[in-house]
């Protein structure tokens, strides 16, 4: 296989220090340049700072590299949208191909999981689309939090998804989904919805205990953690709906479908709200960072 560990995430490993994955599409995909390089920053600053090894997953020229350097996280911000959105589908053609690849939350799962990395921070899942009944817009994410051991950390599923599809698809395979500090599902620009998590956890222990007993059982599959964005950076709901109503009638006339849909819909959000909810996104992953960072040293324990 075409894999490099960077030497940081090599030492940690052989130190059996605690890591902490990091998807790169929030890089490439997700925000502006230098926005987008600053906030991948930010992140593994985060989590060297809540105790765990950073280690940002990317594709380039074919390799898929587990612990960007500065200059490689870099790279992937500056190429931005040159580069292909890489879920599980797409990464043995990538590597194939030689070609830069930015991965999702599934590819980046599933190189975390051959590297040995156990816990994975990230801004929000993707899940079914809202139609999903007529488009089949279903987001890969979910088929790997089915089968692949990573404890995935974030503010919920993408507030552009119908949630209690989402909710629903992720109980259909077996998935546990815990609130850190909430019995209610985090709509990822703001702090609760309308649905429940399976079940309420408050500190990184109690997670890390749920992650030894699951997989030790041979449970194969993931956890979703979901931990609210900072109240400070919270979002009007009756706002954010109406930007996301704007943003979904937009992609539908322009006929916007398949990859193209969620860095659409994130760009219009962010348009409508005059940027308030960039601001949110990053303040909600680096969260995010710091409370993977805790679960990943506990369960190294």
């Amino acid at each position: 296989m075409r894999i490099r560990l960077g030497k940081h995430v090599e030492e940690a490993l052989k130190n059996n220090q605690p890591i902490v994955a990091l998807e790169s599409t929030i890089i490439s995909h997700g925000m502006p340049y230098p926005e987008n390089v600053e906030t991948a920053l930010k992140c593994e600053e985060t989590v060297l700072k809540n105790g765990a090894v950073p280690a940002t997953i990317a594709l380039i020229q074919g390799e898929a590299v587990i612990g960007l350097s500065h200059e490689e996280i870099d790279y992937i911000g500056r190429r931005g949208l040159e580069v292909v959105k890489v879920s599980r589908r797409d990464l043995p053609y990538v590597m194939a191909k030689s070609l830069d690849g930015a991965t999702t939350v599934s590819a980046t799962m599933i190189l975390a999981s051959i590297a040995g990395i156990k816990v994975f921070a990230t801004g929000g899942i993707g899940g079914v689309h809202k139609k999903a009944e007529v488009t089949m817009d279903i987001s890969n994410d979910l088929e790997e939090l089915a089968q692949t051991n990573v404890c995935v950390v974030c503010a919920g599923a993408k507030a552009i998804l119908d949630l209690e599809k989402t909710l629903e698809y992720l109980e259909t395979k077996g998935v546990l989904v815990l609130g850190y500090g909430t019995d209610k599902l985090p709509a990822f620009y703001t702090r609760t919805s309308e649905y429940d998590v399976n079940f309420r956890v408050d500190t990184p222990k109690e997670i890390a205990d749920i992650l030894k007993y699951k997989w030790e059982m041979n449970l194969n599959g993931g956890v979703l953690v979901t931990n609210p964005v900072p109240a400070e950076y919270s979002l009007d709901e009756n706002v954010m709906n109406k930007a996301i109503s704007e943003a979904l009638a937009e992609a539908e006339a322009l006929n916007i479908t398949g990859k193209k849909v969620t860095p659409f819909l994130l760009a219009k959000i962010k348009d409508i709200t005059g940027g308030e909810s960039l601001k949110s996104n990053i303040q909600l992953v680096l969260n995010n960072c710091a409370l993977a960072s805790k679960i990943a040293a506990e369960y190294n324990k």
